[in-house]
This record gives C-alpha cells, sequence and structure tokens, in this order.
C-alpha cells in the first residue's frame, strides 16, 4: 500500500487529527507541508569536478616541501592509513621527505589531565609564532575503547593559535597505542619537518608508565603539572618524572601561584635526587601560567639552553641516532604482529584457542605457544 501523494498547495495548512474537536481559532498546532520528495532533493548528484584529485607520490612530496597545508594534512592521512596501497605509498613519500627531515626541534609535553597541555601548548606556540617560528602541532586524543572513536578537539581547545599562519595543529586518535601516541606518530614529525616547521610538539594523551614511548621520539621531553594535585602527582613521580628534561607547574596565577611556588620547591628537592634524563643537565622546575603567559618566555629561554647543552656535548644527535634505532625494531615488532594474524594458519586456530583461554580449560602461555608452533609450520 503506497502512501496518499501529498497536497500540490505546499502553503496548505491543517488540523492535525488528534486536535480537540472544540478547538478554537486560537489552538496553535498546524501541520505545514515540508520539503516535497524527489530524487533530486534527496540525493543531489554531486559534480564529479568537485572532488579532489588523487595525488601522486610525487605530487605529495612537492606540495609538503613546498609547505601546502591542505597536502601535509593529506599526506598525514596517507600515512596514518591502514589500507596496503596506502601504506606502499606512504613509504615511497616519506623516502623522498627524509632528506628534508631533521632540523626541526622535536619536543613532547605530556602531564595528568588537568594540567591544561592544551591550553599552555596554545599559549606556547603563540609566543614561538610571534618570535618567527613555524610550529606543528601532533595532538594525540584518546581513542574509545567501546568503538574506536576520538573525539580530535584540540582544534577547537586551541582555536587561537589555529589561526596563526606559521601554525599547523593536527589532531589524530590514539588508536589504543600505548604511551599515549598515535601509531604513526614519528612519520609525522617527519612530514611535518619537511613541510619548513622548525619546531614540533606532540601532546600527549597523558601520564603513565608507557610514556617512555614519547620520550624516545622527542629531543626534549617537558612534564606539565599543577599544585594541588595529591596522590595523582605523587603517582606518576617515579615513572615519568626521571624521563624528563624539564618540569613545568602550570597555572600559577592568582591566589594559586603561592600553591604553585611550593609545588616548585618539593620537585626541585625530588629532582634533586633523580637522575638526569640528559648527562651534564639539571633537570629544571620552572613556574608558568597558561592564561596570563607569565613565565612562558622563560620555557623557551630554558629550552634555548638545553638545545646550546646537548648540541655542544653531541648528546642531541646521539639521541637521534638512538631514536632511529628504536623506531626500527618498532615498526619490526608491528610487522611481525600484522603477518601473524594475517596468516592463515593463526586465522583457522585462533578461535579456537581463545575459546579455550578463556574457558580456563588452556593456559595463556600455552595458547600463544600453539599459535606460534602453528604459524612455524
Amino acid at each position: 500500500m503506497h502512501d496518499p501523494e501529498p497536497p500540490s498547495d505546499q502553503g496548505t495548512q491543517s488540523r492535525p487529527e488528534w486536535a480537540p474537536e472544540d478547538a478554537n481559532e486560537a489552538f496553535a498546532t498546524r501541520v505545514v507541508q515540508g520539503v516535497p520528495r524527489s530524487s533530486e532533493a534527496v540525493s543531489p548528484q554531486k559534480d564529479a569536478s568537485a572532488r579532489r584529485p588523487r595525488l601522486s607520490v610525487d605530487d605529495y612530496a612537492a606540495g609538503v616541501i613546498a609547505g601546502d597545508l591542505m597536502v601535509l594534512g593529506r599526506a598525514i592521512t596517507l600515512i596514518e592509513s591502514n589500507a596496503p596501497a596506502h601504506q606502499m605509498q606512504a613509504q615511497q613519500l616519506l623516502a623522498k621527505l627524509l632528506p628534508y627531515s631533521g632540523k626541526a626541534r622535536r619536543l613532547g609535553i605530556t602531564g595528568i589531565p588537568g594540567a591544561g597541555k592544551s591550553t599552555f601548548i596554545e599559549s606556547f606556540g603563540c609566543r614561538l609564532t610571534d618570535l618567527g617560528r613555524r610550529v606543528a602541532v601532533l595532538a594525540i586524543d584518546p581513542s574509545s575503547s567501546v568503538h574506536g572513536g576520538s573525539i580530535l578537539g584540540d582544534k577547537v581547545r586551541m582555536e587561537k593559535l589555529g589561526t596563526r599562519k606559521n601554525a599547523f595543529i593536527r589532531p589524530s586518535p590514539s588508536g589504543g597505542s600505548l604511551g599515549g601516541v598515535a601509531r604513526k606518530t614519528r612519520e609525522a614529525i617527519l612530514v611535518c619537518e619537511a613541510a619548513g616547521f622548525d619546531v614540533v610538539i606532540v601532546e600527549t594523551v597523558g601520564v603513565g608508565q608507557n610514556e617512555v614511548t614519547v620520550a624516545s621520539m622527542v629531543d626534549l621531553f617537558l612534564v606539565l603539572m599543577i599544585a594541588g594535585a595529591g596522590d595523582e602527582m605523587q603517582g606518576i613521580k617515579k615513572g615519568v618524572i626521571e624521563l624528563a628534561d624539564a618540569i613545568v607547574i602550570n597555572k600559577a596565577d592568582g591566589d594559586n601561584k603561592p600553591r604553585c611556588m611550593a609545588a616548585q620547591a618539593e620537585m626541585k628537592r625530588v629532582l634533586h635526587y633523580l637522575q638526569p634524563t640528559t648527562p651534564g643537565w639539571e633537570t629544571p622546575a620552572l613556574l608558568a601560567s597558561s592564561l596570563s603567559g607569565e613565565g612562558v618566555p622563560e620555557v623557551w629561554t630554558m629550552m634555548d639552553r638545553f638545545f646550546a647543552h646537548t648540541q655542544a656535548t653531541g648528546a642531541h644527535e646521539a639521541r637521534r641516532r638512538e631514536q632511529a634505532v628504536d623506531w626500527m625494531h618498532a615498526l619490526i615488532l608491528e610487522s611481525l604482529r600484522t603477518e601473524f594474524y594475517a596468516s592463515p594458519e593463526v586465522k583457522n586456530r585462533l578461535e579456537a584457542v581463545e575459546y579455550a583461554v578463556a574457558h580456563g580449560h588452556m593456559p595463556a602461555l600455552v595458547g600463544a605457544l600453539d599459535l606460534l608452533r602453528e604459524r612455524a609450520r
């Protein structure tokens, strides 16, 4: 049974069937004819010429090197793709861009939730762009463990920095990766460097023992803290502060400034007993206010001293070499994992082993060894 055709007079208004019989003209509800059904209105034909053209590897490389932000964004999207064809293109692109990379200062910034990472990075980034620096921010947002999605709200939170012509903000989902970073963050850093950005900031999801992943891809690792964090601050000292090249107590303004000064004094006492991550460098604890901007210039001055020290001692190049080797091993492990689960032998056996382990019929170690032997056949 077909629905009745809508009346041709689109301006006609009628009473709904549930209107009271004695309702007078003051009864406000009317049924008004909406947009007529038509294939053209519901599914407009897209203009093929309006679609973005496909780019070759050479197109991507030329656009990135020229500093085209649209091509830069598409290049990072290509790198983050899991499609085999895209991965092949991405590796070819990285090979072309590698000679143009490596000249930026790579900064990692982390901190407990509520430490004001995004606000600090915006204030800090605006300061750098005012000094003529080109700043790229790779902001990693946590992915949902349920549907895998991510809010990716850093472009909203860094609205002021996002309007600067010398700034580029790229939010990416963590995808469940350890260390609070996206799986392709290292590659994204290289692409941003090839695009001419001389400061690349990696903002991580949060803090934890796996923040070593962040420290293994940047030149300077900064931990952002706040006063009065209590047990949360105590809980991250051992795992993160040992990795830090600098500590910044944020939100040091107004009535909160005395508490921040007390936290700074406590942190200096803690740092006194820890071995510095960078040989010969004494990890500082600074105060800053992202809102007023107080202390933010001093953070950059401190970073100037840090890079002067690491370049003079050779620590900068040594760290970059170690990171390149770590990256290679990480890629090997990722490739082995992908190949392992993609093999037909493992696919055929995996569900049965998972069921046996889940129901206590088989220890997890036995299940793992069973699958490994199956793959080796």
